[in-house]
């Protein structure tokens, strides 16, 4: 399927989900080679009505070429005319006339499938509904953001002037992305820790995924699995590392098997990038003024031994956790005064555009992309992945 049809079948889904009557689609969908007996099965299985309509537009992207024309064909058939107008209208070109597929069943090499797992290859296509994270609750989930912007005296921390900027884009956007937002602002460590717990502590079980965003100072840690620090405003510190296995599978049942978004705006370390010379010219910016500031606070390596080997035994497997970054470990992250940072403006203006069409990894490689060519000094972010299949954002 092209991607101008993914995207109209995305920008679409809510109103598909609203006006499709399934029944009526699933006897044509099956004897024109759209889907296999098997497929049609277990989308019925899905549920109410909503849910099978949401479920059957998902796997429609992983159909080939003709299945989106011969969709719209059957759209129309059925009384669905408007929903294939709207289709049509979104693909910004007309549809070639539909060819009736037909599918054949393989069989991955040394793997074992049955039915309800069975994937079609129809051109070249090859994706399963499986490979994505089902979000059907509205709200989808839980989203805490901390924002830290004035530090104690004694801390040595500086005000992170800019950071309301970030804040208020980020809750308008989470929002926007069918989230439940709450956000704190200037807490010390323990008070970031207990609210921490507090959320894990919750029952996640009639939602669907969980995100928490810390913006901060920042700094290196010793650590496992997951690098970096934030400060609280006392100027006591939270690694990383900690924060993120409170919402573990062992930590935080309800949230087994969803996907655990975090979003880091903090330094990594105290180094500044001053890029490398290439061959064609990299895009200008003239963000890198006297009002841009850094998050960082040198690291220190705590006394003693550390890494023993039965710490790193009983540590549980992060499944379904994905922690973005907003630059590379040990290095600044920069962020203006007057626009907010250059990681948040860029991740709220690529959601804007993408978060309908687009799944969370491909979007966070816009971001890392576009901050790249910022200013004099160079900042990259970048994500520890532990997520299990593809990530789409609900959009209202």
């Amino acid at each position: 399927m092209e991607e101008a049809q993914r995207r109209a079948l995305r920008r679409g889904r809510v109103r598909l989900v609203e006006g499709l009557r399934p029944e009526a689609l699933w006897g044509p969908l099956q004897a024109r080679g759209v889907f296999t007996s098997a497929m049609v099965e277990d989308m019925q299985s899905a549920g109410t009505r909503r849910e099978q309509a949401r479920q059957l537009v998902i796997d429609l992207e992983s159909r080939g070429k003709q299945a989106f024309p011969i969709f719209l064909s059957i759209l129309r058939d059925t009384g669905h005319g408007d929903l294939a107008d709207m289709l049509d209208e979104g693909c910004g070109s007309p549809m070639s006339p539909p060819v009736d597929l037909r599918p054949v069943q393989l069989e991955l090499p040394r793997e074992r499938r049955d039915k309800s797992e069975g994937c079609l290859i129809v051109a070249d296509s090859f994706s399963c509904a499986w490979q994505v994270y089902q979000l059907r609750a509205d709200p989808c989930g839980h989203c805490l953001i901390f924002n830290n912007v004035n530090f104690s005296t004694d801390s040595d921390l500086s005000t992170r002037a800019g950071s309301d900027i970030d804040c208020e884009k980020l809750e308008k956007r989470f929002r926007s992305l069918c989230f439940h937002v709450r956000t704190l602002r200037n807490l010390k460590a323990q008070e970031i820790d207990l609210e921490l717990r507090k959320l894990a502590r919750l029952d996640h079980s009639a939602l669907d995924c969980c995100l928490v965003v810390i913006l901060s100072h920042g700094c290196q840690t010793s650590h496992i699995q997951f690098p970096g620090g934030i400060y609280g405003t006392d100027g006591k510190t939270i690694p990383i590392e900690k924060i993120v296995n409170y919402f573990n599978g062992s930590q935080c049942p309800s949230l087994r098997g969803k996907p655990k978004l975090f979003f880091i705006q903090a330094c990594g370390g105290e180094q500044k990038d001053q890029g490398f010379e290439v061959d064609c010219e990299s895009p200008q910016d003239e963000t890198c003024r006297g009002s841009v500031e850094s998050d960082a606070i040198p690291f220190q390596a705590p006394s003693g031994p550390v890494d023993e080997p039965d710490a790193v035994a009983s540590l549980p497997t992060p499944g379904d956790i994905l922690v973005s970054y907003s630059t590379f470990p040990g290095f600044v992250s920069w962020r203006d005064k007057m626009s907010g940072s250059w990681y948040v403006e860029t991740l709220d203006s690529v959601l804007e555009r993408y978060a309908r069409s687009e799944d969370l990894l491909t979007m966070l490689l816009r971001v890392s992309d576009i901050v790249s060519t910022k200013g004099r000094y160079k900042q990259i972010p970048g994500c520890f992945n532990f997520l299990r299949k593809k990530f789409f954002f609900l959009c209202k």
